[in-house]
């Protein structure tokens, strides 16, 4: 393999790094405040909201993101009230429509593996929360959210793992992230191996900087369960 050209590839592969981590971020972030959202309608007890909750979730786990994100990048032109509303600016960006897409479907996802938190937590330990005076905002805080985000945290990761590698799609609606810069590479140089090789190094990274992080800070929330050391015993 031509080294130069390797090099040169990564270089201009990196340039597209910031609108990778760009996507990446922005869609976790709307999309795990969404799935809290979807997660407190799934479980509060209201038919209404509830079922709504679980439409939603069926919906967006169900179909395939690239349709989704071709749905809202090429479909909602269609409705002349998106087209002359507050909202067309924004929504004929490709960069918007492509955060819009992953959040949507990571929310999906995410409300799902909250719930499983939830259902994870013990009667007692709320009963218990509730015997000194816990209930409402405070038993949610102080208790079950705590508890609940630890045992969604290996879930969750994964999620975010996913929604790393999601970010290719963007590629397929104009936003020049890391794949899609790749792809116009390869258009130009028709060396395929080479350069996704390098887009493939690049995720690899990302992605292990992620799972370290999340390992981390599910190492940070597990404290209490590791076991003391003898010499603190004594």
């Amino acid at each position: 393999m031509d080294i130069d050209f390797l090099s040169s590839t990564m270089i201009t592969l990196l340039k597209a790094v910031p609108t990778t981590l760009l996507l990446f971020f922005l869609s976790i972030v709307c999309g795990g405040l969404l799935a809290l959202v979807i997660v407190a309608m799934r479980v509060s007890g209201n038919p209404i909201l509830s079922g709504f909750a679980k439409g939603y979730i069926f919906v967006f786990r169900g179909s395939p993101l690239l349709i989704q994100m071709f749905l809202i990048f090429y479909g909602l032109a269609q409705f002349s009230i998106i087209r002359y509303s507050f909202l067309w600016p924004f929504l004929r960006e490709p960069v918007v429509c492509a955060i819009l897409s992953l959040a949507l479907c990571t929310a999906g996802y995410s409300a799902e593996i909250f719930r499983g938190g939830i259902r994870a937590v013990s009667p007692k330990e709320i009963e218990a929360a509730r015997s000194i005076g816990m209930s409402g905002f405070l038993l949610v805080r102080r208790i079950i959210a705590p508890i609940a985000f630890r045992h969604a945290l290996p879930a969750y990761s994964t999620e975010i793992v996913l929604m790393m590698k999601s970010t290719a799609l963007a590629s397929l609606v104009t936003v020049w992230e890391v794949t899609g810069v790749a792809q116009r590479l390869i258009s130009q140089t028709y060396r395929t191996m080479e350069v996704f090789l390098c887009a493939a190094i690049i995720y690899l990274v990302l992605n292990f900087v992620i799972l370290q992080a999340m390992a981390l800070l599910e190492y940070s929330l597990s404290r209490h369960r590791r076991a003391i050391p003898p010499a603190l015993k004594a």
